[in-house]
């Protein structure tokens, strides 16, 4: 919003291609036009060329403030330019850093094997795609979250087998041999008794109902996941079964076979995936004719592509990074444009309580389950601490030290920012509309940097969504948290000689922390 309308203003002026950034320091202006790239063309020197350019803004109401330093010409934001803003702000706040970006994506997240609860890996990635949706759809991108439900091959007949062997085991008390391969946790045994509840003991004298234990369990656990995601508040918009689409295979094989970048080798087919960067070419189709778990990426992403979306985004565990290349050839060889395609990896999370490592969970085997965590440190520091960091990086975290009140929980901290305005707003015993009217004047350097950071906002989601990096979002959050504090602790408000101003700039304030709470999932605390 604002860098939008000081783009346009500086352009009427500037009537070539310019930069505009924002310093690091405020002490050189709110933003900053580097001059060095006119100087070919201008054949001047940046500091005479800033010098002439800073002369016509000279009757410019948007900027109080048009200084040349160096080869650099800085913009200071004028009060009355920024009282207009923060005056919108809270006349419209449920509108307030909305942009009307055109576009289309289609964003697939978790999609975690249907054959036990989500763990705090697949947390991460769910947490990660659903602020993401968020903050696209606040910037006017038309978003849909979907879900890839890996129902069709062997872990789930695993699943089934392991549910039969547990009923015979722990529920019918017979002997039995496992396998070197099965679900193991309590939810199985779980599941186990469930079964004979429902459909009787007789369901485990016969090896052949295993295919419909498989089914059965996958459903039973596809409902606990949905449940696993609810307590983090996070709902699909689209759940896609990949036992349904291999009724598409013939039609998606059709198509890579048409492109001549298939080949038959070792009564297999393969595809060419290392003309695309793979390390080696891949199988498709087994000597038996049956298709490979390659297959269903395949015919996933053709799905995908025939429903027209801007652009696809899997969000994927760091494990999965070799399945990359491969993809993306499979997306070409089909003839779609692979760069539409974005792959982001999360990585794991490891978990510390009181310095000590995080106990496994014995309901999940070796896991520690999602819902554990939620338990201990609650929704919203689970949200904030998994966005704390860029999603490709490994996150370490003390959940005994987000259940601390005080600035080492930022969370907390936040909040606690965010219910200091809601009650000091509440005992001036003003309404918004009448400090909307207020005029912002005499803010003094720190209150002017203040309402400029809350003011900013929009431009941080832009930029967190455009490098698929949420952690900027948090970051400001922090640090306008921060801000607001430090001038809190400074300054008076009520019966002072500027209370109209400063509630004004801490209405704006707490505007700009609502809403970038509610974008990572999290809703600000009026009280604490």
């Amino acid at each position: 919003m604002l860098k939008q309308e000081v783009t346009k203003a500086i352009a009427q002026v500037l009537e070539f291609p310019f930069i505009l950034e924002t310093p690091k320091d405020l002490n050189f202006g709110h933003y900053a036009v580097p001059t060095f790239s006119f100087a070919k063309v201008l054949r001047k020197s940046p500091q005479q060329i800033a010098q002439e350019l800073a002369e016509k803004f000279n009757n410019s109401q948007i900027f109080s403030k048009v200084q040349p330093v160096g080869g650099y010409l800085n913009f200071t934001l004028s009060s009355s330019f920024l009282n207009d803003f923060a005056t919108k702000t809270i006349k419209n706040p449920n509108d307030f850093a909305k942009s009307t970006n055109e576009g289309s994506y289609l964003i697939e997240f978790v999609s975690a094997n249907p054959t036990g609860p989500l763990h705090i890996g697949h947390a991460r990635g769910a947490v990660y795609g659903d602020a993401l949706c968020k903050i696209g759809r606040h910037l006017g991108y038309k978003v849909v979250s979907e879900y890839y439900v890996n129902d069709a091959g062997n872990q789930i007949e695993l699943l089934g087998l392991s549910i039969f062997l547990a009923a015979k085991e722990s529920v019918l008390n017979e002997e039995v041999e496992w396998p070197k391969e099965f679900y193991r946790g309590e939810y199985i045994v779980d599941l186990a008794k469930e079964a004979v509840k429902e459909h009787g003991k007789e369901i485990f004298n016969d090896a052949k109902n295993i295919p419909f234990l498989s089914n059965w369990g996958k459903d039973k656990m596809l409902k606990l996941i949905k449940s696993n995601l609810f307590e983090v508040g996070i709902n699909f918009e689209q759940f896609i079964s990949e036992k349904e689409l291999y009724q598409e295979w013939d039609s998606s094989f059709s198509k890579l076979k048409k492109s001549e970048k298939t080949y038959e080798k070792d009564d297999k087919v393969w595809i060419r995936s290392t003309l695309k960067g793979d390390e080696k070419d891949r199988v498709v189709v087994r000597e038996d004719g049956r298709p490979t778990y390659l297959a269903g990426d395949i015919i996933y992403h053709d799905h995908k592509f025939q429903r027209g979306y801007d652009r696809y985004i899997n969000i994927w565990g760091a494990d999965h990074h070799g399945y990359i290349a491969r993809v993306k050839a499979a997306v070409n060889f089909l003839g779609y444009d692979e760069n539409r395609l974005e792959i982001l990896l999360s990585q794991m999370v490891s978990l510390l309580k009181g310095g000590q490592p995080f106990k496994m969970s014995k309901r999940a085997g070796n896991f520690i389950l999602m819902s554990e965590v939620v338990e201990e440190i609650g929704q919203d520091a689970l949200r904030f601490i998994f966005l704390s960091k860029k999603s490709d990086t490994h996150l370490e975290f003390d959940v005994d030290e987000l259940k601390k009140e005080d600035s080492s929980n930022p969370i907390y901290y936040i909040n606690y920012a965010h219910a200091r305005i809601n009650q000091v707003v509440q005992k001036s015993e003003k309404s918004l509309e009448e400090i909307q009217n207020f005029k912002i004047k005499d803010l003094d350097k720190l209150g002017k940097s203040l309402l400029f950071q809350a003011l900013s906002l929009k431009e941080v989601l832009e930029d967190a969504f455009n490098s698929r990096q949420i952690q900027k979002l948090t970051d400001y959050l922090k640090a306008l948290a921060a801000s607001f504090h430090k001038y809190y602790n400074e300054n008076r408000v009520l019966g002072s000689e500027n209370e109209d101003s400063l509630l004004k700039l801490y209405s704006t304030v707490g505007i700009s922390l609502k809403t970038g709470l509610m974008l990572i999932g999290i809703e600000a605390k009026a009280r604490m």
